[in-house]
């Protein structure tokens, strides 16, 4: 279906609730909710979620205070069959801040609805669970971080509180904290488990530690600064995460940027999926004790690390992007060995996929171990390598097509069963695929400049900026005001919609399982923290 069709019925159906709609960006419709209207938020989003089975992608609000004496909030849709995203703006008085709850029909949206709440100090009536996720317990319930009237610098004095536990209650259930500071080097997060026995009847997790500030950072700061704020939301995914910030500025300013620029871009992104995935791969064998798989995985993931520091100068490729396409070239000479190296990670891999499912201890560890349903997946909106892994066939590369993917053939890999063997399966499958992506990439190259300028941001735009992160999908979104300064950046990791997924999936499973499937996701604190 067109978006000029989509338009028709949207305008059909809600015509007195609407204040505008209209296209931009070719595959992004706009539609600007009537401030009287604000009750028909969740109607009209619930529309457009069952009558093109979009799936709800991201939430958030902004501060127009100053201007306009009211927030405005964002729902941000996917229409993955007709290749368009669809976001809902819709005014809330500054007199009388709150507005209907999403959630409370479509479960997707708890998470970033709770995080307007904490940050914006904007109420959903009706939230089905509306305590707080991203503020803690010592946080002033009257401090709202993102409001335009506190300020970076500001240090609120902290109160008493404690974390909220909903209690298990009944004969030999126990509770078990662990963290929020774990052994080994991965960051902070506080988990609470109740168990009986060794089965997991319930978690509880406290997050947003490790949260930066980078949103608001961003405030007033140049493109060029918030792109280097954009390669530190997340380390793993340092090259996912500036390519969607780069994407929101470009797009924003009406840029195409060179082909070969996009091709570059491919192979960056394909190669930090290889080497996290295969990274993810090795430490799954290894907390099953399989120290061979672990070995084994790690030293093709080195291989990979290296390229990227002769390609590009630094292992987690990062300043390598900026605004209007990318800082390096590749050289026609180290391009055999790219592809020399592709070939034998297919090789390797397909080595270690048959030693992992030889051993039957391993089999037995991953199998029906962390099993996430399809139907819950699709429920509480999981995303990437989690969501194909039960079921959801989704991703940007082929739903959303940018930097030329539309031009490259390939599969995207998924699984029914939705346990840590299918979440392992999947990321070695797209492993093949990643390294035949590059093998097109490097087959047709296109001549001709890696970058163009990039002029002033335009004066009260707005513009998403996207990629498919190894992970799944990365979102990015920018406003400015009228002076053309940057007003509002919006980050939006896969990692935020997963944590409640992991929730989910380790119930009745065992407690020295959860190591494995935590890892089975793999998700970034600091990507969901931001």
């Amino acid at each position: 279906m067109s978006s000029r069709l989509i338009m028709e019925t949207l305008q059909s159906e809600f015509a007195d609730h609407l204040a505008k709609i209209y296209v931009q960006h070719e595959d992004e419709i706009q539609v600007e909710l009537l401030s009287e209207r604000l009750d028909w938020l969740p109607k009209i989003c619930l529309f457009v979620h069952h009558q093109w089975k979009a799936f709800f992608v991201s939430a958030w609000a902004s501060d127009g205070c100053k201007q306009e004496h009211q927030f405005k909030l964002h729902y941000l849709f996917s229409l993955d069959n007709e290749k368009l995203f669809l976001v809902i703006h819709a005014p809330v008085s500054a007199d009388q801040p709150d507005f209907p709850s999403v959630a409370a029909h479509l479960i997707a949206a708890n998470w970033a609805e709770r995080e307007i709440q904490d940050t914006f100090g904007l109420t959903a009536v009706g939230h089905p669970n509306p305590k707080a996720l991203w503020s803690h317990p010592d946080w002033p319930s009257s401090t709202f971080a993102m409001r335009k009237d506190f300020s970076i610098h500001s240090n609120p004095t902290r109160v008493d509180g404690d974390f909220p536990i909903a209690s298990v209650e009944g004969e030999g259930v126990l509770e078990i904290p662990v963290g929020p500071i774990h052994a080994g080097i991965i960051e902070p997060g506080h988990f609470r488990f109740s168990v009986a026995g060794e089965p997991i009847i319930r978690l509880q997790a406290q997050l947003f530690y490790t949260h930066k500030g980078t949103e608001k950072l961003a405030e007033g700061l140049s493109p060029e600064r918030v792109l280097h704020l954009s390669e530190r939301v997340s380390g793993d995914s340092t090259f996912g995460h500036s390519t969607a910030f780069c994407h929101a500025v470009e797009r924003m300013c009406g840029l195409t940027i060179p082909e070969r620029a996009q091709s570059l871009r491919i192979l960056c992104l394909e190669l930090e999926r290889i080497h996290n995935h295969l990274s993810d791969i090795g430490m799954i064998a290894n907390d099953v004790a399989f120290l061979i798989g672990y070995a084994h995985a790690m030293r093709v993931r080195e291989d990979v690390m290296s390229l990227n520091e002769r390609l590009w100068g630094s292992r987690l490729i990062r300043g390598v992007n900026a605004l209007g396409g990318v800082r390096r070239d590749l050289s026609l000479s180290i391009i055999p060995e790219i592809k020399s190296l592709m070939i034998k990670v297919r090789e390797e891999l397909r080595e270690l996929d048959q030693i992992l499912m030889n051993s039957a201890s391993v089999v037995d560890r991953l199998e029906t171990t962390g099993i996430l349903h399809q139907s819950t997946a699709k429920d509480i909106g999981i995303v990437g390598i989690a969501g194909r892994a039960s079921g959801l066939d989704r991703d940007f590369r082929r739903d959303h097509p940018h930097l030329g993917y539309s031009r490259l053939t390939f599969n995207v890999p998924t699984r029914q069963t939705g346990d840590v063997m299918a979440r392992t399966q999947v990321r070695i499958d797209e492993v093949m695929e990643s390294t035949q992506i590059i093998e097109q990439i490097l087959q047709k190259i296109p001549d001709g400049p890696i970058k163009i300028s990039t002029p002033e941001l335009p004066k009260s735009a707005f513009a998403l900026g996207y990629c498919e992160g190894w992970r799944g999908p990365i979102l990015h979104a920018l406003e400015t005001d009228s002076h053309g300064a940057i007003t509002r950046y919006k980050i939006d990791d896969p990692s935020f919609h997963n944590w409640p997924a992991l929730l989910f999936a380790v119930q009745g499973n065992i407690v020295p399982d959860f190591p494995l499937i935590n890892k089975s996701f793999n998700l970034s604190y600091s990507g969901n923290d931001r």
